[in-house]
C-alpha cells in the first residue's frame, strides 16, 4: 500500500464532541464550533453545512463508491478493522497506527483519523463492503498541497479481505471523488517499487508510473527510494 495511507473517523475530541457516532439510534448530534453537526443512523452520512471548515471542500453528501465498496467515515465499531490492520508488518511503520493495537489505542487511532479533516489535512475514509457496510480497510486523500492543485492519496486493506479488488474499487472510488475538488488537478501516490500488488492496484485504478525517487523518505528508521504513481484530472 502507498506510504500516505493513514485514515479520519468518527470520535470527536478536545474542542469537538467526545462519543462516536454510530449504530442504529437515529441522529445523534455534536456541537462543534458553536455549530450543530448532525450524524444520522448511517455512519457516514454527515451534515453538509455543518461540516464546512475554511480550508476543504465540504464532506460528501453520498459517500463515495466504486464496484464492491463505499467510502465512508468510520465509527466506534470499525475498531475491529484498526486492530486487524494493525497486526500487518507493514502498516503501522508508515502511519500512527501502532502494531497490534489493543482496543483502545484502535479508538484513539479513529479519533486521530476523524481530526484529520477538521484540521484541513484532507479526507479519510473507512472502505466499506458494498451492501454489508463491514469495514475491510481504509483510505484517505490528502491536500496540503490543494492551493497548488496537487494532492496525494493512501490505501490500505485488512488481511483478511485482501485479493478481492477492494484497494482498486475504493483508490478508483477515491479518485473520482477527488476530481469532484475544486482546483485539484493531480493525485500523486508514493509506492515502494518491491510493493507490487500495490503498484498493479494502483494502475488498475488509472495511474501512471512516472518515476522513481532515490531514498525519498525515512521508514522503519532506513531511507527507501519511493516509485511515483499519479492521475491527472480528465480534460
Amino acid at each position: 500500500m502507498p506510504q500516505a495511507a493513514e485514515l479520519d473517523c468518527c470520535a470527536l475530541r478536545g474542542s469537538t464532541a467526545t462519543r462516536f457516532a454510530c449504530g442504529s439510534g437515529g441522529a445523534s448530534e455534536f456541537q462543534v464550533r458553536g455549530k450543530l453537526r448532525v450524524v444520522d443512523e448511517v455512519c457516514g452520512n454527515v451534515d453538509n453545512e455543518a461540516m464546512l471548515t475554511p480550508s476543504l471542500p465540504p464532506w460528501p453528501l453520498t459517500p463515495p463508491a466504486h464496484g464492491g465498496v463505499v467510502l465512508r467515515r468510520a465509527c466506534e465499531s470499525d475498531a475491529a478493522m484498526a486492530r486487524e490492520l494493525s497486526t500487518d508488518a507493514y502498516v503501522p511503520t508508515i502511519g500512527t497506527l501502532p502494531s497490534h493495537a489493543s482496543d483502545a489505542e484502535a479508538l484513539a487511532w479513529i479519533g486521530r483519523q476523524h481530526r484529520r479533516y477538521d484540521e484541513g489535512t484532507g479526507f479519510s475514509f473507512v472502505i466499506a463492503a458494498a451492501g454489508t457496510d463491514v469495514a475491510v480497510g481504509q483510505c484517505g486523500l490528502w491536500l496540503s498541497e490543494l492551493a497548488d492543485g496537487r494532492a496525494t492519496a493512501g490505501y490500505s486493506i485488512v488481511p483478511s479481505a485482501r485479493g478481492r479488488g477492494f484497494a482498486a474499487d475504493a483508490l478508483t472510488a477515491l479518485t473520482a471523488f477527488g476530481w469532484t475538488v475544486p482546483d485539484l488537478f493531480r493525485i500523486a501516490l508514493y509506492i515502494e517499487p518491491w510493493n507490487i500488488g500495490s503498484i498493479r492496484t494502483a494502475e488498475r485504478a488509472g495511474y501512471a508510473r512516472e518515476g522513481l525517487l532515490r531514498s525519498h523518505q525515512v521508514i522503519a528508521g532506513v531511507r527507501r527510494d519511493m516509485l511515483l504513481l499519479a492521475a491527472v484530472r480528465p480534460e
